[in-house]
């Protein structure tokens, strides 16, 4: 009898008993109820709720900041400040403007310019023959392209046209540094001198000379 009431109260003590037959039973025996639930207050067996992972994720989650983007000047700012300084005589204003190895053609020179040092060593030259008094105005100027930009202009005397002046432009301009800054410029200028159709006659006839003898082509 002792052998079966201590087998009885071992597989008591080894078989757990739900929350729930605890409770009724305590019920039944006029017993207080017992909480189980744990001192954290989260229910038995249940992870981690929804508001908790959130504020979990919200926390591990890096705000990375876009770098700043550098204002530069459009290319046809650098431009409209090319001739601004140029009227203003202001050589060191455009020096910045022009790239270490910009190419220049004025087409009634016979070779480019090559090189800031050059390109800028021409302009004092220019403004040391046409003064203060003679002015480029710019009649339109492209705004849309970052990286070429043209230019009509015509020259201007204390205000007023001054003749055989009209010209246009082209700027090619690249970001070196961190500044947009011209690499190539062409300048086209009215001639002084209007052949008119008599120019179209001395073109059909080199064009005739050349396909009779192509070999002549060379010499161009």
């Amino acid at each position: 009898m002792a052998g079966a009431m201590r087998t009885c109260v071992t597989a008591a003590a080894a078989t757990p008993l739900a929350p729930s037959r605890i409770a009724s039973a305590a019920s039944r025996r006029g017993l207080p109820s017992i909480s189980l639930r744990p001192a954290n207050g989260r229910a038995p067996g249940r992870g981690v709720s929804s508001s908790s992972s959130a504020s979990i994720s919200d926390s591990q989650t890096a705000v990375v900041a876009s770098p700043p983007e550098v204002e530069r000047d459009s290319a046809a700012e650098v431009v409209r400040r090319f001739y601004g300084g140029i009227n203003g005589q202001d050589i060191s204003a455009v020096e910045g403007l022009i790239a270490d190895k910009c190419v220049y053609e004025d087409l009634i020179f016979p070779r480019p310019f090559v090189g800031r040092e050059a390109i800028l060593d021409f302009f004092k030259k220019f403004n040391d023959i046409i003064g203060t008094d003679l002015r480029f105005v710019i009649d339109d100027i492209s705004e849309e392209d970052s990286s070429g930009v043209g230019v009509t202009w015509h020259l201007e005397w204390k205000g007023k046209p001054f003749p055989f002046s009209k010209g246009c432009s082209f700027y090619r301009l690249e970001v070196i540094d961190g500044k947009r800054q011209i690499i190539y410029g062409r300048d086209s200028v009215e001639p002084a001198l209007k052949p008119g159709e008599t120019a179209l006659v001395a073109i059909r006839g080199l064009v005739r000379l050349l396909q009779r003898f192509p070999q002549l082509a060379d010499w161009l």
